[in-house]
């Protein structure tokens, strides 16, 4: 009965794991930029560093996770003047994390945000258990 139930467990817990742990497995690269800066320039070399790391280390190889709090997180509005990047990027595998404490701050609703964000509890605590989990941190 043991050798049924413990396959069937470990299948569980992997689903419910966080967002991305099931991709990571295989992926011997990781990376974590944080932005928490309201310019466009920081969100422009911030996109230029993942694109970067992706065509250097190729896109199969590497996760490439972009955080947003704080000021950072008016860069992921609906309206952004990084608005098309941040889309190319999700479209080439970067994760972008907007923290839902920033955004529940200023107020902001989802419907606020561009559609390549993806809301996160909390930007820091996103980083650190990134870090946790081997990924190396950026800041631009």
């Amino acid at each position: 009965m043991k050798s049924i139930l413990a396959p069937i467990a470990i299948t569980f817990l992997l689903l419910a794991s966080p967002h991305h742990a099931l991709a990571e497995g295989s992926i011997p690269s990781k990376v974590v930029i944080q932005v928490s800066d309201n310019d466009s320039a920081k969100w422009n070399l911030a996109l230029n560093n993942a694109r970067n790391i992706q065509n250097a280390l190729g896109k199969d190889k590497v996760r490439v996770e972009i955080v947003a709090f704080g000021p950072g997180i008016n860069m992921l509005k609906f309206d952004s003047v990084v608005g098309n990047r941040l889309t190319e990027a999700a479209n080439d595998g970067v994760f972008i994390a907007a923290c839902a404490n920033t955004m529940k701050a200023q107020p902001l609703a989802p419907a606020d945000m561009a559609p390549a964000a993806t809301i996160v509890p909390s930007g820091v605590v996103e980083i650190i258990n990134r870090e946790r989990e081997g990924y190396s941190y950026l800041r631009p």
